[in-house]
């Protein structure tokens, strides 16, 4: 009996002893470590001169959401420049992305160019929905991850009901095809897809 109750008093010991080593000994908490930096699937060149690119559609979308032809008509005509000066060779795809790349760059380009021969706002928004096709197209070819850009949708933005599209770098809808004259119609639109950006 002498033995038993012996062995639980040094049993009893060993756990007060390993206790009080254990929390004396200070707590080591490992550092989270670094995230890897996240790298463009393009090279920074390319991203320059798309980003530029975007600025000006950006530029044409406002100018359009404020019924001003000829802040669109300005935009317009440099977008073309740009789509025509966007450094695809630099992509790092395949020949049939790079050539398919070209190919909606040159088609953007002929459009913005012609952008102003359009007859009044509606022919212009008309063209502007073109525009937003191949852009969209291209934002999705080249695989643009630079900037958060979203695609967004009116069902009504034309007269006959026609939807329209546009990009924006924010989820706030602000209509280009209704513009300002009516407030209520403004916020009409939907995001329907979002590219990653950073």
């Amino acid at each position: 009996m002498k033995k038993i109750i012996l062995l639980i008093v040094v049993f009893l010991a060993a756990c007060f002893l390993a206790y009080k080593l254990l929390s004396d000994k200070p707590v080591h908490v490992e550092a989270p470590k670094d995230q890897a930096l996240r790298i463009s699937k393009n090279s920074p060149a390319f991203n320059n001169a798309f980003d530029s690119l975007l600025d000006q559609y950006f530029i044409m979308r406002d100018a359009l959401v404020d019924a001003d032809s000829l802040k669109a008509d300005q935009a317009a005509y440099r977008l073309g420049n740009k789509a025509d000066s966007l450094p695809t060779q630099l992509l790092k795809a395949d020949s049939s992305i790079v050539l398919t790349a070209r190919s909606l760059a040159a088609a953007m380009s002929g459009d913005a160019k012609g952008f102003s021969g359009e007859t009044g706002l509606d022919g212009r928004r008309q063209s502007f929905n073109v525009l937003t096709d191949e852009l969209y197209n291209l934002v999705r070819t080249v695989r643009y991850d630079e900037n958060k850009i979203y695609h967004i949708r009116c069902p009504m933005a034309f007269k006959d009901s026609t939807e329209g599209f546009w990009l924006s770098q924010t989820t706030q809808i602000v209509n280009p095809y209704l513009g300002r004259k009516d407030p209520s119609m403004l916020v009409c639109g939907e995001v329907i897809d979002s590219f990653p950006g950073k």
